[in-house]
């Protein structure tokens, strides 16, 4: 009689045991599945906008988000691929998401709208797909300069009447600053092989600039102040200070050509919350975010379904010369390019 009840006990624990063990998982992964952690350089304004649309679309859900520079992104997830933080990676140069991609840092996953992309806004194996196209541009202080007086063209910018007239954000942590630089070596570097006359003339642009500001927002106030009267930096940014802001900016669009970067979009490999991560992904690359993004954040998208009429005049109407470039050289090249610029080039033009 004793052994029988002894038994009875020591099933019930067993069976309490489990059953409990059980809910606790499935509570925790119900709990984990209710955040999803976005690291992009889009932006407050555009980040907490979309974090607050999907979280009313999705009760209960949190969406955490980091912003912080193109480079910067992929160095910090990086630095935690074997405990990887963020969810999904929103913007940068597609030549970084192509390093990301060959170091095993982002996991394929195909949208539903990935035929309405050309062949070079994607990834081939599906680890990025590309949201939006970014112009880079001379932007000047239009109380001071118009379209007609300011530089014309990349070169012009080496002219002397320009000296510390010039701000540049700093370009090792920003993507549109590595890629202009970069495509400033590269016009070289494509008929040459050879880095050198790049060099130099990051050299003679860099006797002209004044400063070079830790981020956007320092950049925007001194050429605002007219402490230096141009920069360069991309079309959608500028159109946004203006036209929200109210800066005294306006733009010339290079008559030589521009580089058009392809802005990617990923998940990141391994993420915590891999379920809301490709809803997350799904929904702020929907038609209707799309046109929100184009008309109210200044961006330019890849889709090509979307109707026209209801994007702005500044996209649907302006000429952009395309800059052809090898962005698999840029992706290769672009570290050991800005690294020399950084330790040989920065702040000896002067001199």
């Amino acid at each position: 009689m004793f052994m029988k009840y002894l038994i009875q006990i020591m099933l019930w624990v067993f069976v309490t045991c489990f059953l409990g063990c059980g809910q606790s998982e499935d509570s925790s992964t119900d709990a984990e599945e209710k955040r999803v952690v976005v690291y992009s350089p889009h932006g407050k304004e555009m980040l907490s906008d979309f974090a607050e649309r999907f979280e009313i679309a999705h009760p209960g859900v949190q969406v955490h988000w980091l912003d912080m520079g193109s480079q910067d992104v992929l160095d910090r997830i990086r630095s935690e691929r074997s405990n990887p933080q963020a969810d999904i990676w929103w913007g940068a140069p597609s030549s970084l998401f192509m390093n990301a991609a060959e170091e095993g840092l982002l996991e394929p996953y195909t949208p539903t709208w990935s035929d309405q992309v050309g062949p070079s806004e994607r990834d081939s194996l599906n680890r990025w797909y590309g949201t939006f196209l970014t112009p880079e541009v001379i932007a000047f202080n239009s109380q001071v300069l118009t379209k007609e007086t300011a530089p014309q063209d990349w070169d012009d910018l080496l002219d002397p009447k320009w000296k510390d007239e010039i701000v540049i954000r700093y370009p090792l942590a920003s993507g549109t600053m590595r890629t202009i630089f970069s495509t400033m070596i590269w016009r070289f570097y494509r008929e040459t092989g050879s880095s050198d006359k790049g060099y130099e003339w990051l050299r003679k642009l860099d006797a002209n600039t004044k400063s070079y500001p830790a981020n956007p927002t320092l950049m925007y106030l001194q050429l605002a102040r007219q402490e230096a009267l141009v920069t360069l930096w991309n079309m959608p940014d500028i159109e946004l200070q203006k036209q929200t802001y109210d800066y005294p900016f306006d733009y010339v669009i290079p008559e030589s050509g521009t580089p058009v970067l392809v802005e990617g979009l990923a998940i990141v490999a391994n993420s915590k919350h891999p379920k809301l991560a490709r809803k997350f992904y799904e929904f702020i690359t929907t038609p209707k975010s799309f046109i929100i993004q184009a008309n109210r954040y200044f961006r330019i998208p890849t889709r090509k379904d979307l109707p026209k009429e209801r994007l702005p005049n500044w996209i649907t109407e302006t000429e952009i010369k395309t800059l052809e470039i090898d962005w698999e050289v840029f992706s290769e090249k672009s570290t050991e390019w800005m690294k020399y610029w950084d330790e040989k080039i920065k702040g000896t033009g002067k001199s």
